[in-house]
């Protein structure tokens, strides 16, 4: 799977933005491919007590402790069993490192700007605030999901605040 760089085109033609493909549940989402720094097994995190329920725990990478993002819980769906498809994607926007467990990574798509919709004004699972928008990929539709709206909340503040104070105890 490449994840980086974009499909180089003839000049002239109209760019293409590169979104990173997961699964959770049976629906698939899309988040901007320069966001992701790695992607990893899922392994087992260290819980910090009076965390929102969608943190998983943090973990140990390379020095850096990692807040990991269940989104299955974070969207409200239903639990997964973890199995060998389940991944953490490593995101990296500005000075922030936070992992996401998803059900499973499938591709990397290029969208150009007629093939992104406006996301509807409506959802139970996602507030819109956090939607770019929905692409459409020939029958396929996929959900493009602003990942630094989602995961620069202040629920996300707090859980870094603890784990710097869990980690120098």
């Amino acid at each position: 799977m490449n994840l980086s760089g974009s499909e180089n085109k003839a000049a002239g033609d109209i760019a293409a933005h590169e979104y990173l493909v997961f699964r959770l549940g049976d629906e698939e989402y899309g988040i901007d491919i320069l966001k992701v720094q790695e992607i990893r097994s899922c392994e087992r995190v260290t819980r910090i007590a009076n965390s929102p329920d969608f943190i998983a725990g943090v973990t140990n990478l390379r020095g850096v402790i990692v807040p990991i993002v269940d989104l299955r819980v974070k969207f409200r769906l239903s639990s997964a069993e973890f199995n060998e498809h389940t991944v953490v994607i490593v995101l990296n926007f500005g000075s922030r490192v936070v992992g996401i467990i998803v059900d499973g990574v499938s591709d990397v798509l290029s969208l150009i700007a007629e093939q992104i919709r406006p996301a509807p004004e409506f959802s139970v699972t996602l507030s819109t605030e956090y939607l770019q928008g929905l692409g459409s990929i020939d029958d396929k539709m996929l959900i493009l999901v602003n990942i630094e709206k989602l995961l620069n909340s202040e629920e996300m503040e707090l859980v870094e605040k603890n784990s710097t104070l869990a980690s120098c105890e």
